[in-house]
């Protein structure tokens, strides 16, 4: 595989994460571009090895099950001027935490933009539910922003293309 000297790279400083309900319901959760990092675009294939009699040369080797990574999502924690901070993620763990029944579940979509603001890349991932949300590490010294960490298990992930 070569690739086009011609045609430009895939810049990963522009990107927006949208979470949408599963099923089409209407409880969303307002993310939009808020996020500052985005890891775990990834699949990995769980490749299984059959041992052929009489074949000493080697193994055969057959395709199992798609595993998943978790996406890692990471952004500073907002407040409006005269308000608490946005608490929307913490609300969707807590209700899971809770037992809430059914669990709220979100399909989403990861998109890299050009700097004209449009859309060269995009995953879409399905039935995503919080396993993990990490508050800000509070440190007076520093004085850096409350990074708060969300990761999203779920059940797919597709790059997705226009043709």
């Amino acid at each position: 595989m070569t690739t086009d000297p011609s045609l430009p790279l895939l810049r990963a400083f522009r990107f927006q994460v949208t979470l949408l309900p599963t099923g089409g319901g209407t409880q969303r959760i307002a993310v939009g571009g808020a996020f500052q990092e985005c890891t775990g675009l990834e699949v990995e294939m769980d490749v299984q090895e059959h041992l052929e009699g009489g074949r000493n040369d080697g193994v055969v080797r057959r395709i199992g099950r798609a595993k998943y990574t978790s996406l890692v999502l990471k952004r500073g924690m907002f407040h409006p001027p005269a308000g608490p901070a946005n608490g929307e993620l913490w609300d969707w763990m807590q209700d899971i935490v809770g037992g809430v029944r059914p669990a709220r579940r979100y399909d989403g979509l990861v998109e890299v933009m050009s700097v004209g603001e449009t859309v060269v890349a995009r995953w879409a991932f399905s039935r995503g539910l919080p396993s993990k949300l990490t508050g800000p590490q509070l440190d007076a010294k520093t004085g850096g922003v409350a990074i708060e960490e969300l990761h999203i298990a779920h059940e797919g992930l597709r790059l997705v293309t226009r043709r």
